[in-house]
Parts: structure tokens; C-alpha cells; sequence
């Protein structure tokens, strides 16, 4: 089996996750040699220098299965059949739940023995390994693969009221263990805060928590007890997280979206 690498000096393997009969590699390409004009090479000068760098996931199967973003394949290599999951006696069903849900008709699922590598991104990739049992709730968007034994399925906000003034989608990903996920994130490891609650409350001014652990109830409440401590604080409504599980904070994404503007 070749390695995803291959001939291609310019790439090299950043990080390696392994469980069972997976394999997950994150690529990382250390420059964009294809440029061909000067103020495009400026401006990837300036991005390598900021580590903004085109990432791909390559992922090695031996008798295992995967569930992976619609859209996501590049190519894929040795014994690997691909399964869409939309079969003539369910397609009607999940033709409705998409329509309804924003969530794509299937995900498909490779199985076999062989190398599959993702399309590449400028975003960074996450990879979690969730125990037996153990569930996460990410943001729409978020969900790349993830091994065959974690179930994927779209979960609604269990107060619609509490989406909409939290700044969050009416669906979210939840994902169940046991096995390895990977996510893409608009930003790094080393940019996310884990907040562990133990029968705690966090409250959050801003929709920046891209994970939590299922566990956890989801609410939007004033920041204040009336609504004049609220005007009085410059706070509205907060985001308040309550239970026993963890949270992942990415705060800077607030700083981002205020550059892009």
C-alpha cells in the first residue's frame, strides 16, 4: 500500500492516530510551490508565515469501515467498496429528514482494506477518540469522519427558542463512541480552552462553544436576574451550560470573523 505522501517531498505527516483498525494521518503541505504570479506569491509569503497552510486527512483501513463527509473524497486506493446508505425502501425518509434538517440525504461509508485521503483545507483538523458510550455534540459543519463503530446522527436543540437566541443552528452533529472522529475547525489545538464541569454551570457571551459533551443541558437566560441588571451590566443573554462534562471554548473565533468583515 503506497502512503498517501508518495513522491510529493513537499508534504509531510504532522500528527498520527491509530485505534483498531484505523489509521488517521493529518498532512500538511509546507509551501504552495504551484504559485505563478507575483502578488499571488505574496500573499501565500504572508499566509506560510502565519501557518496558514493547506491540511489533508489521509486515512488507512484494514477490514474497517468509515463514515465521511459527503463532498470530502479525493481518492482512495486497494479493496474499498462505498456505501451511500440510501437504498429504494429508505430514500423517501431521509429525502424528508433532509429537507427538514439541512442534513445531507447519506454520508457515505467506505469498508474494506485499502488508503482513502480527504480533500485538502486551509482549516485545521481535530481528531478525538470517544470511549464506549461516550457522546459529543459539535457544530454544524464541523464533522469530517469518523470511524465505522461511532454513530453519526443530526439531533435537534431541545428548545428551539433557546437556537435562536443563542446564536446556534436549530441542528447540531451528535457523535457516540467508541472510536476516532475527526473535525474541521477554523482553529487550533492550541487555540481551544477545555472547560470541565462537575456539577457545574459555565455561561458563555457568544456562540464560540464548538463542542460539549453530550451530557451537558443547553440553555440561553438573561446574564443578569432582571432585565434592567442586564442593560445595566452591557450584557444581554449568555449561553449557560449546566451538568457534569466538558466544553470546548474557541474564543478567538470572535476575532476572526470580526477581521473578515
Amino acid at each position: 500500500m503506497n502512503s498517501a505522501v508518495g513522491t510529493r517531498k513537499n508534504v509531510k505527516i504532522t500528527q498520527q492516530f491509530e485505534n483498531g483498525g484505523l489509521r488517521v494521518e493529518i498532512l500538511e503541505y509546507q509551501k504552495l510551490l504551484g504559485v505563478s504570479n507575483s502578488s499571488t506569491a505574496q500573499r501565500v509569503f504572508f499566509m506560510e508565515q502565519q501557518n496558514i497552510r493547506v491540511r489533508q486527512i489521509a486515512l488507512y483501513l484494514n477490514n474497517e469501515k468509515v463514515t465521511v463527509e459527503k463532498g470530502a473524497m479525493s481518492y482512495f486506493q486497494g479493496d474499498l467498496q462505498m456505501v451511500s446508505g440510501v437504498t429504494v425502501g429508505n430514500a423517501l425518509g431521509k429525502m424528508v429528514k433532509a429537507s427538514v434538517t439541512g442534513e445531507t440525504m447519506s454520508q457515505p461509508e467506505y469498508t474494506g482494506t485499502g488508503m482513502l485521503v480527504l480533500e485538502p483545507s486551509f482549516r485545521h483538523f481535530l481528531v478525538l477518540q470517544l470511549g464506549p458510550g461516550e457522546s459529543i455534540v459539535v457544530d454544524d459543519g464541523m464533522f469530517y469522519c469518523a470511524q465505522g463503530s461511532v454513530q453519526v446522527k443530526v439531533i435537534a436543540q431541545k428548545r428551539m427558542s433557546a437556537a435562536v437566541a443563542g446564536g446556534e443552528t436549530f441542528f447540531q452533529q451528535q457523535l457516540t463512541g467508541p472510536g476516532l472522529i475527526v473535525l474541521e475547525s477554523v482553529v487550533p489545538m492550541e487555540e481551544i480552552d477545555i472547560i470541565r464541569l462537575n456539577n457545574d454551570v459555565l455561561k458563555v457571551d457568544g456562540n464560540f462553544a464548538i463542542l460539549r459533551s453530550s451530557s451537558l443541558d443547553f440553555t440561553v437566560e438573561r446574564s443578569a436576574k432582571t432585565l434592567i441588571g442586564s442593560a445595566m451590566s452591557g450584557e444581554g443573554l449568555v449561553n449557560v451550560y449546566r451538568g457534569t462534562g466538558e466544553i470546548w471554548l474557541a474564543p478567538t473565533i470572535k476575532v476572526y470573523k470580526a477581521m473578515n468583515l
